[in-house]
């Protein structure tokens, strides 16, 4: 009986977060800071200034064949590739080919960053597949970080950089974490406990994707 209980909330909960990393429940809000005037994303509604950006995932299918009319402007490169993962394997290999990167790497930072959704928002704004904050969007020139190819070809971008500044990958994924002025104030992998365990998933996907081809 106690077995049975266990197997049905095993089979609840595997049914739960299939059902909504295929869904992608949450819409997104572009939202206006009332001081500085930044703009910036969230899952949520933080005050009367955030306006509906992009409407939530379930209605993808009949979304986007109505004039993407809840997805302003997010299709202009990828069209539909986050239809399924194979797109994003072939996506990983030509954004790694273009920086000389290991398309496994790539794969490895989005899977410890997002779970491969490219609708993730983290509470302190980074966004899409790689998670990429609006400053580090700017900078690697992502307009649309919702949008998967933008966003993967930004995250190997700035990936590319952030090795080429510290020679180092561990480094460089710490810095991809915490941020390159906080690596270089410590010299090494911040004494952060998120920065370091982020560090160790990387790398262990990292070779579980390259054991695995």
């Amino acid at each position: 009986m106690v077995f049975l209980k266990i197997l049905i909330i095993i089979i609840f909960f595997n049914f739960y977060f299939y059902f909504f990393s295929k869904t992608g429940l949450a819409n997104i809000y572009l939202c206006e800071h009332s001081e500085t005037g930044e703009i910036y994303y969230s899952n949520i509604i933080l005050h009367k200034s955030c306006k509906l950006y992009i409407k939530s995932y379930k209605n993808f299918s009949k979304n986007f064949k109505s004039k993407h009319s809840y997805y302003p402007n997010l299709f202009s490169f990828s069209k539909i590739y986050y239809k399924n993962f194979k797109d994003l394997d072939s996506l990983f290999k030509k954004a790694a080919f273009t920086y000389d990167l290991d398309p496994h790497l790539l794969k490895a930072i989005a899977k410890v960053e997002s779970n491969f959704n490219s609708y993730a928002v983290s509470p302190k704004g980074a966004m899409g597949i790689m998670q990429l904050i609006p400053s580090t969007a700017q900078l690697v020139g992502v307009k649309n970080p919702f949008d998967p190819v933008e966003n993967i070809y930004g995250g190997a971008k700035y990936l590319r950089y952030l090795l080429n500044e510290f020679k180092d990958l561990s480094l460089s994924l710490a810095a991809y974490n915490a941020g390159p002025e906080t690596v270089k104030n410590f010299k090494r992998i911040p004494p952060i406990s998120e920065t370091q365990n982020y560090v160790k998933m990387v790398l262990y996907y990292y070779k579980l994707f390259k054991n695995n081809e």
